[in-house]
């Protein structure tokens, strides 16, 4: 069984587009959804800088621009098992799995870009990753300092959120066991109670959309459970971005439903490491590049559910 998943903010880099836009159709595809969300995502994804790119409301339409047209890139994915998305992923992985359409999903995270680097600006926030440690301690301390655990991403990964300050106190007070502290290339503390005034925006645009139900198993990052409902994975995407992610319950959840392979959506990379280290004997493939969707589609094939 193959899961598709979808990454999060901070996996962008710059120019990580380029390449994608040389496949028949792809320009026009990003030009119609530019059109319709007034954001020039070729640019951003070709041509801008790492600082342009690291703006929420830049990034999070290009992340789930990405997603979807190295989807569609692949092909035949009737085979696909399961689908899932990390932070922002989670609309990559709703259209695909039907209950959003493409424009719907782009509009919907063009109005949570920009509302989450609204909040975001009232204070000066951001995240960190935590390599290494026992998450309960992590976690524990975390809390002393005031911080959010806002990311348990399993595999000796957690991502704390918050303020400026916070976060370097962090840096000069380490959990227990951690081996080191990352600052992420995002521009706020995303999944904590500094969004919620985005939530209140995102939950007014969801009024609006049309929404189906999954038609293939939908993994949601609030708790790995699985939906079943269109209207509550929509409900889901509203409330988490004010909640952790908890990827390491979704990776849980995955070896549960038998997952053999997992394929990891442009711009992919992250999400199929801590698979590497969590979900040991399954096979594992990133699409980075169109060059890397003979392999996708090979495992794909190889790993089909009926």
């Amino acid at each position: 069984m193959l899961v598709l998943v979808a990454p999060g903010q901070g996996a962008q880099t710059p120019g990580f587009l380029t390449p994608w836009l040389d496949l028949p159709g792809a320009a026009d595809r990003i030009a119609a959804w530019s059109d319709a969300i007034g954001l020039d995502l070729a640019h951003y994804g070709t041509k801008a800088d790492a600082d342009a790119i690291r703006d929420t409301a830049v990034a999070q339409p290009l992340l789930v621009a990405a997603g979807l047209l190295s989807a569609s890139a692949l092909g035949d994915t009737s085979g696909v098992g399961a689908v899932a998305g990390h932070s922002v992923g989670e609309i990559t992985a709703a259209a695909f799995a039907g209950v959003l359409s493409e424009d719907a999903a782009l509009r919907f995270v063009r109005t949570r870009g920009l509302g989450m680097a609204e909040a975001a600006a009232v204070t000066e926030t951001g995240m960190a990753a935590l390599l290494g440690g026992d998450p309960e301690v992590t976690v524990a301390h975390l809390h002393k300092l005031g911080l959010t655990p806002a990311n348990v991403n399993g595999a000796g990964q957690i991502v704390a959120a918050g303020t400026a300050e916070q976060l370097a106190a962090l840096e000069a007070d380490k959990p227990e066991g951690v081996r080191k502290v990352v600052a992420l290339k995002v521009a706020g503390a995303f999944h904590t109670a500094h969004m919620a005034p985005a939530v209140a925006e995102l939950g007014k645009a969801a009024q609006d959309l049309a929404v189906s139900d999954p038609t293939l198993t939908y993994v949601s990052n609030a708790d790995g459970k699985t939906v079943v409902s269109g209207s509550e994975v929509v409900s889901r995407l509203v409330s988490q971005v004010s909640n952790p992610v908890r990827w390491d319950l979704c990776m849980e959840t995955f070896q549960e439903l038998g997952a053999t392979a997992m394929i990891e959506l442009c711009p992919g990379g992250t999400l199929v490491g801590l698979a590497k280290r969590a979900m040991k004997g399954t096979k594992t493939l990133a699409l980075k590049t169109p060059d890397d969707l003979d392999a996708a589609r090979a495992l794909l094939a190889e790993h089909a559910s009926a």
